[in-house]
């Protein structure tokens, strides 16, 4: 004859079953969505990028010699700002426009907007003068919508 076998299960280790198993599937569930990868994150990152990232340039005519103004952009921001062909002369009859040139460069680093740049009172016009050579090489720049 069989023998019958009596299980006695106790109600506290039921309780203590169920919270362990629900904590468990919690504690897995939570590792899925920290790890797994996010496509709106993806997207929203893809859709801040400002430039198409390369080199632009602009020119500025000064004592009628022509400037160029070359910009370095990468996605999101401006890597550099410089004047490529400035000669003697023209660092002789306009002294301001490199000094000039290095305070707007330095502000743009910190990464402050080109709208937002504190103009030197004493070298206002060269520097308005280069912010709006640069916004032009920027305009080339611009991802269009």
């Amino acid at each position: 004859m069989a023998k019958t076998k009596i299980v006695v299960i106790q109600l506290k280790e039921i309780i203590y079953t169920v919270i362990f198993a629900a904590l468990g599937i919690l504690l897995i569930l939570l590792l899925i969505f920290m790890f797994r990868p996010n496509k709106d994150k993806e997207a929203a990152s893809a859709d801040t990028d400002l430039y198409t990232a390369g080199v632009y340039t602009s020119s500025i005519s000064l004592n009628d010699t022509a400037l160029n103004l070359e910009v370095v952009v990468d996605k999101n921001h401006i890597n550099s700002v410089s004047i490529k062909n400035i000669d003697e002369s023209i660092t002789t009859m306009f002294p301001l426009v490199k000094p000039s040139l290095e305070a707007i460069e330095t502000q743009l680093y910190n990464d402050i907007p080109l709208e937002e740049i504190e103009i030197m009172e004493d070298k206002k016009y060269t520097q308005q003068l280069l912010i709006e050579a640069i916004k032009l090489a920027l305009e080339k720049a611009k991802i269009e919508e």
